[in-house]
């Protein structure tokens, strides 16, 4: 490895700055946890990744122009961290990147070959910086956390969001989905949404669901005055995607759900941006963790935030503080890792991001009402939503009761008394605290 032409001395310069000549405004920057192949440190892993993603290969070749080093990729800062890893950053002109081509050519850029080099046994992209020019070509969410609760009437008085998923995940009718749906939304849930396996099969196809459920949640606001949000999965190819979306808008749908990870990041920008979509777009990160899981070899969850972001998404699924699924991995970076790298996430999509609305984080996996307090502690509130399936739906008494057992645990902590306290006189509550105990804690 140490023999590739670009890590010779002469060439080194091409591929490596200092920080003080990296213009960030000028640049995209990546972070890199980089662990190095045999006989390689890590400025030369980090040499390896900025050759392959941008002008180098793995020989010189002779049609290497000198006006071609412009677009070299840079290393610019390298620190260990113990073990033989450490961080790298790399920065990449905006040059480099065709801009109209958006996020399909920033990931093959930035995440492009690298990860199967043998330069490197293992590497995560941790973060992305993104020059504001860059940014503003984006149009992000349409809605945002304020364009959210304008519609559920949240925004007066803001409290954390309760969502609920259809359950049993398959296999329910439409008219089976909507009364779920008009339990639930009695109760008290403020979001509904199909669950990530669920579209448009033979056996629940989305006109005939979305009709019965809006027309279940019509009752809600005509008993209670509230809106509720129904969000359709409309994921799919791009050609039966749009079929989906046609299908939700024509019959009433309130809300769309798209699993970014399986359709694409710009199937949810052409969402997002089309007209026609002037609904909210909840974000559900399906497959993520196949690449976010390992703890030095992926990409971040932080990275596909930035990108939700970007392509328009209004809602996200971050994670839980408390419940089943596992905790996010930085490795050594304990920003990035375990609830502290939710909260990083959640912060960042509630933060300004020069001027792209912002968007709101969901808590979804296990969750049940003994669980709230530490989700709301833990990942930031009132600018969170809940979601609970299982934990609405398998309250022993059923989905009424397990919708207003959430809302209560939620009405507890903003009011600071504890959930056995509060249960005293609210038995939905009671019965839940009883039935799971502190599973999942």
């Amino acid at each position: 490895m140490a023999s590739e032409w670009y890590e010779r001395e002469e060439w080194r310069s091409v591929f490596t700055s200092s920080p003080d000549r990296v213009d960030p405004d000028s640049n995209i920057i990546a972070t890199y946890l980089v662990t190095p192949g045999d006989g390689l440190d890590l400025l030369s892993a980090g040499i390896n990744i900025a050759a392959e993603e941008s002008i180098g290969t793995w020989t010189h070749v002779k049609t290497l122009k000198e006006h071609v080093y412009r677009l070299a990729a840079k290393v610019f800062e390298v620190e260990k961290l113990g073990d033989g890893r450490g961080l790298v950053k790399v920065a990449y002109p905006l040059d480099l990147f065709d801009l109209d081509a958006g996020i399909s050519h920033l990931l093959t850029i930035v995440a492009g070959n690298l990860f199967g080099l043998s330069a490197l046994r293992s590497v995560k992209l941790v973060d992305i910086s993104l020059p504001k020019h860059y940014i503003r070509m984006y149009r992000g969410p349409k809605f945002g956390i304020e364009g959210v609760r304008r519609l559920l009437g949240t925004d007066r008085a803001p409290r954390p969001h309760l969502g609920t998923i259809i359950k049993p995940k398959v296999g329910l009718t439409p008219r089976e989905t909507a009364e779920v749906a008009y339990e639930a939304a009695i109760g008290g849930v403020d979001f509904i949404k199909d669950d990530e396996t669920l579209t448009s099969q033979k056996f629940n196809p989305i006109p005939e669901r979305v009709t019965y459920v809006m027309e279940a949640l019509d009752r809600v606001r005509e008993e209670t005055g509230r809106t509720v949000l129904y969000a359709v999965n409309v994921t799919a190819d791009l050609d039966r995607l749009w079929d989906h979306v046609d299908a939700a808008l024509d019959h009433g749908a309130n809300c769309l759900m798209i699993d970014v990870m399986c359709a694409g990041f710009p199937a949810l920008r052409a969402l997002a941006e089309d007209p026609s979509v002037n609904v909210p777009i909840h974000v559900h990160r399906a497959m993520h963790a196949a690449i976010t899981r390992v703890p030095d070899h992926g990409i971040h969850m932080m990275v596909l935030a930035r990108l939700v972001r970007l392509a328009g998404g209004d809602q996200l699924h971050t994670g839980t503080a408390k419940g089943k699924m596992e905790k996010p991995s930085g490795g050594p970076l304990s920003e990035y890792s375990g609830v502290r790298g939710i909260r990083f996430i959640n912060d960042f999509l509630r933060s300004d991001w020069h001027g792209l609305k912002t968007v709101m984080p969901v808590a979804s996996g296990g969750i049940h009402p003994a669980l709230v307090p530490a989700n709301l502690d833990a990942l930031g509130s009132p600018d969170l939503q809940i979601n609970a399936g299982g934990g609405i739906h398998g309250h022993p008494w059923g989905p009424r009761a397990g919708a207003m057992a959430m809302r209560q645990a939620i009405d507890a902590y903003m009011k600071g008394i504890p959930l056995e306290e509060y249960a005293k006189d609210h038995p939905e509550l009671a019965e839940a605290l009883r039935y799971w105990g502190k599973k999942f804690m």
